[in-house]
């Protein structure tokens, strides 16, 4: 049997590894190979689509499901389940707005066709059912329907917004969280950061370390430079208007072929509330195309050697362009594996470390990302729901330990290349690697969110009830054509299995312990007050206080708004968004942090701050039962004074029903008093 994940056609799984502890271990499943799927009119008028049963377009659609000549007069005979009133009952597209895909346009057509779904390439005057966006949420102003973009996620994976989720999650976790380089915030934390190094060289005197200077906002590999010391840093320009992360450079990654190479794994976060994360089981490998050397200050500046950027690599003439995924300069991941596997690495571990930090970076992401959400689709407002394909790129040590670069929002999804064909003169080719990843991603992707899902099921199962009795049919003659009207009514019979494996919240029990932040954003947005805002002002921070019975005689409510100014001054002094005042959910955690510790002093941070949560909610759903107490009290007098027939007959006041949220509360307040005796 052959290595995980190399069945390309099918995008079948690796043999993944569970996440420590170890989940079960998954087959791999078999390559299908599917048949060319027909081709429809893309960009249709919504007249021209047939989009109502029995409506224009009927015609045609009945002729290629086989109705041929002379079907009008067996149309009777064989009239199939779900066919009512003389018509057949006709399978509802699903409609697709393309109109702002951009660069993932290309990729999504192919999808699309495979899928048999309508494509609205210039929109569409009625509601489409999914909205593909090709930069952000904001692509379009949409208030139904499904997108492909979450609010915020722009900003939540920006390089300085990253590190600090993930810094935030290192101090309350720092050993899960060692698969992300240590981290500094340029200019603010300068002279932490020469300090710091200063440090590590006094206690350690062989270490030379190297660090990699990223810009904030950059991309495919723009204005980023190695350097051996903070001196080393390039001031010339406003390093205020252009801040940058500094990370140590991981100076021993795995080679291959003596090239350093990165992953580029997609993963797609299908729903925010619940929480639910899916990872394809192919990406790409991107190589760097000069043979690699440990970082001296002669090779600084080879980008060529250090960096694995594709649109740096590209330009080099070492670049290859290869149509096999095992050979070239991009190839894909299950033809590394396939490698490693030869030489005897274990792949179901590699797997679990790869699968454990791309859950671990979305928990870091997802508390600030639900502020985002809740202010421009706020509770009770209409609003489309959001999922989104994500591009991690990962470095793999030399002792295979797996490493967080970045995390991509808008991860190229183009399914070509330019080919210089003479000088200046450029033709887009196509890249069979990319195809072949890409296509099955976005696919797979629609097939998850797909909005008649449900019902197809429902129609699927009410056909195979009637299987029985039509399968010695198909071997008459004519079975043929039945066989393609079968298909036509449910192309998921001729596309491959899912690319995409779920692992949230599959594997949820082994790390829901780390969901503290998101318990603390839960707190903040409890307290925000006007819908739509994301800073916490004043009045909400001392009322989460009072509610929360934080305050007493050692730390008064004056104690509590030195506490809120002194911390929102500095947050908002770090040139973050200045469009509202307030206090951001960074600054909540941190004043959080402060009132943990005050109040559990003896205890590590993380179990600090789970006390302090855990009190929290304590008194908050003490509070939250006697408002709804106090509202069935009202509801139930006012009902005792409603005559409710003319004959006398009163209504009589309902008995109070037990409170579901009573038995929790008791239960966290026995849990705390446990943990505090």
């Amino acid at each position: 049997m052959g290595p995980p994940g190399i069945e390309p056609e099918s995008c079948s799984p690796a043999q993944e590894p569970p996440a420590s502890p170890a989940p079960p271990a998954e087959e791999p499943e078999p390559s299908e190979a599917a048949p060319a799927p027909q081709q429809e009119a893309e960009g249709v008028p919504p007249v021209a689509q047939g989009s109502r049963p029995g409506g224009p377009g009927s015609k045609g659609q009945a002729k290629r499901c086989g109705a041929g000549k002379g079907s009008r007069g067996k149309r009777g005979s064989t009239r199939r389940a779900g066919e009512e009133g003389g018509r057949p009952a006709r399978r509802a597209h699903v409609t697709v707005d393309s109109s702002k895909a951009k660069t993932s346009l290309e990729a999504l057509k192919i999808s699309l066709r495979q899928l048999r779904w309508k494509e609205f390439p210039f929109g569409r005057r009625l509601p489409c059912d999914i909205y593909w966006h090709g930069v952000s949420f904001h692509d379009n102003d949409i208030f139904s329907g499904q997108v492909n973009k979450f609010p915020g996620m722009t900003e939540m994976v920006r390089k300085i917004t990253l590190s600090r989720a993930v810094r935030t999650m290192q101090d309350l976790f720092p050993e899960e969280y060692n698969f992300y380089p240590q981290s500094w915030i340029l200019p603010e934390e300068f002279p932490l950061f020469v300090a710091e190094v200063r440090m590590m060289k006094e206690s350690d005197p062989p270490w030379k370390p190297t660090f990699i200077v990223k810009p904030d906002g950059g991309c495919q590999g723009d204005g980023i430079y190695l350097i051996k010391d903070p001196s080393d840093i390039r001031l010339a320009g406003n390093l205020q208007s252009r801040p940058v992360v500094v990370q140590e450079y991981i100076s021993k990654p795995l080679l291959i072929d003596k090239l350093k190479f990165d992953i580029r794994l997609y993963v797609l976060l299908k729903s925010l509330e619940p929480l639910e994360i899916y990872i394809a089981k192919d990406g790409l490998s991107r190589f760097c195309t000069e043979p690699y050397r440990e970082p001296t200050l002669k090779n600084l500046h080879q980008v060529f050697m250090h960096l694995t950027n594709y649109s740096l690599n590209i330009h080099s003439g070492n670049f290859i362009h290869s149509d096999n995924v095992n050979t070239g300069s991009k190839r894909t991941f299950s033809s590394v594996l396939y490698r490693l596997s030869s030489k005897g690495v274990d792949i179901k571990k590699l797997w679990s470390d790869i699968i454990s930090l791309v859950i671990k970076t979305v928990l870091a992401l997802t508390p600030e990302l639900k502020v985002y959400y809740q202010s421009d689709i706020p509770a009770g407002k209409p609003g489309p729901t959001c999922f989104q394909i994500l591009g991690f790129d990962i470095l793999l040590m030399k002792n295979l330990k797996p490493v967080l670069l970045e995390v991509n929002a808008n991860p190229s999804m183009r399914i070509e290349h330019e080919q210089e064909l003479s000088p200046g003169v450029f033709e887009n080719v196509p890249s069979p690697v990319d195809e072949e990843i890409k296509v099955a991603v976005i696919r797979d992707t629609l097939r998850l969110m797909d909005p008649h899902k449900k019902k197809r099921k429902d129609n699927q199962s009410q056909l195979s009830e009637n299987s029985s009795d039509t399968k010695d049919d198909l071997l008459e003659p004519g079975s043929t054509d039945q066989l393609e009207h079968d298909i036509s009514k449910n192309p998921e019979a001729s596309l491959p299995s899912l690319c995409l494996k779920q692992v949230f919240p599959k594997y949820a029990k082994q790390f829901n312990y780390l969901r503290l932040v998101d318990r603390m954003a839960a707190l903040f947005i409890r307290f925000l007050g006007v819908k739509g805002t994301m800073k916490l002002g004043p009045t909400g921070f001392r009322t989460f206080i009072r509610n929360c019975k934080l305050s007493n005689s050692s730390f008064s409510m004056a104690s509590v708004d030195i506490l809120y100014i002194d911390i929102t001054r500095r947050w908002n002094s770090m040139g973050l968004d200045q469009r509202e005042s307030g206090m951001c959910l960074q600054a909540f955690v941190e004043a959080f942090f402060c009132l943990a510790q005050r109040r559990y002093k003896s205890l590590p941070l993380h179990e600090q701050v789970a006390s302090l949560i855990d009190f929290c909610e304590y008194h908050l759903a003490i509070l939250d039962e006697k408002r709804l107490v106090c509202s069935r009290g009202i509801t139930e007098r006012r009902a005792a004074l409603v005559t409710c027939q003319p004959d006398g007959l009163h209504l009589t006041p309902a008995t109070h029903a037990p409170l579901l949220n009573r038995m929790t509360a008791a239960n966290k307040l026995t849990d705390y008093r446990n943990y505090r005796s």
